[in-house]
């Protein structure tokens, strides 16, 4: 089996544009990682009752972030999508967060994105375009779910698609 985490992301630096793959699907309190040894996908947390994934969750790949796996992506879509589909997605911005635990702080950015196919978020282009509310309610989400796992996360800044495309450059992905 292909290992996902070395698939081309295809970058378009111009475009914005570049490939993710998804680990999670939006709706689901069980957050599965991607395992190249195993060549599959691994229950790795389950959220508790009442608590979901607000979209879905997974990568970008060819890259590697300051925790040593790929870049986190949040995907918009119009419906939640198989665990394991390979995406064409737009870069709209990324959460730029630090994550604490043991008392070792590191970057743990998730940026955000939207299919080429989708119709509901084909007008989003920046984070701004999603509202103030959505925003906090996301980044509330990533906050709870941390605090769940025994970590402490914090969203330092919410910026646009130039940050996020400077962010897969700079993690291999160029």
């Amino acid at each position: 089996m292909t290992d996902l985490t070395k698939l081309s992301h295809e970058l378009d630096t111009v475009k914005g544009t570049c490939r993710a793959v998804i680990e999670t699907s939006r709706g689901r309190r069980a957050k599965y990682d991607y395992d190249p040894a195993v060549g599959g996908f691994v229950a790795a947390t389950l959220l508790p009752e009442g608590m979901s994934f607000p979209l879905d969750f997974g990568f970008i790949p060819s890259t590697r972030a300051e925790d040593g796996d790929p870049l986190d992506v949040l995907v918009l879509f119009d419906e939640p999508c198989e665990m394991g589909a390979v995406l064409g997605v737009r870069l709209v911005g990324i959460i730029e967060g630090e994550q604490t635990e043991g008392g070792r702080t590191i970057r743990n950015d998730r940026l955000l994105a939207v299919p080429l196919l989708s119709r509901l978020y084909s007008d989003v282009r920046r984070p701004e375009d999603l509202g103030d509310e959505y925003l906090r309610n996301l980044n509330a989400f990533w906050t709870q779910y941390n605090a769940l796992r025994g970590r402490r996360f914090e969203v330092r800044n919410v910026r646009g698609a130039d940050v996020a495309i400077a962010a897969v450059l700079r993690s291999g992905g160029g």
